[in-house]
């Protein structure tokens, strides 16, 4: 299939002025102009690095899932594991690091799963998720001073279950599961 993504119709921007530029939040307005030369003043984007998440089956075919508290959503809810691409690193060698410093599993086979991006209205980043099988416990948790995960393994039934039931609230998680339980409708 031809690629479908493009930059025709490309808005002009004609100034920036960050108004935040933190660790976790930069945002900026942009003053653009469409392609039929309308100006709009005040776009607002948010910068963020990409970042990565991974579906992970152990080799006695269970996915290992994360509980975490989000305090913007003010739910503990299951996710898959994930996080920032840091400077320097593929998004396969982040995924790698943070399923086992997260999880403390490792190994398996890997392969890119599907690129999503989180908002591209309004997000610089995009999302690489990644399909590792035959994972296995390798070590504790090695988490950051301010992270808070429960692991959890589940039969795949169940990762099916949450999604029927609307359980699994992340948009950018929900999607790479779902393309999951597409691929393998035996569950």
């Amino acid at each position: 299939m031809e690629n479908t993504i493009t930059e025709e119709r490309k808005w002009k921007i004609l100034s920036t002025e960050y108004l935040v530029r933190r660790p976790w939040l930069t945002a900026r307005r942009d003053e653009v102009q469409l392609p039929d030369g309308r100006v709009n003043k005040e776009y607002y984007v948010l910068e963020y690095p990409d970042w990565v998440n991974v579906i992970a089956i152990t080799r006695e075919g269970e996915m290992v899932l994360e509980r975490q508290y989000r305090h913007g959503l003010g739910k503990t809810c299951y996710e898959l594991p994930c996080g920032v691409i840091e400077e320097g690193e593929t998004p396969l060698e982040a995924a790698r690091r943070e399923l086992l410093e997260e999880t403390g599993y490792a190994g398996g086979e890997w392969k890119p799963w599907m690129v999503l991006s989180p908002n591209p209205s309004t997000s610089t980043n995009l999302t690489h998720s990644f399909l590792a099988v035959g994972v296995e416990k390798v070590s504790a948790q090695k988490l950051d001073a301010t992270e808070d995960i429960q692991v959890t393994v589940r039969p795949l039934s169940y990762v099916r279950e949450l999604l029927e039931n609307n359980q699994i609230l992340q948009a950018l998680m929900a999607a790479p599961l779902w393309k999951y339980i597409y691929d393998n409708q035996r569950l």
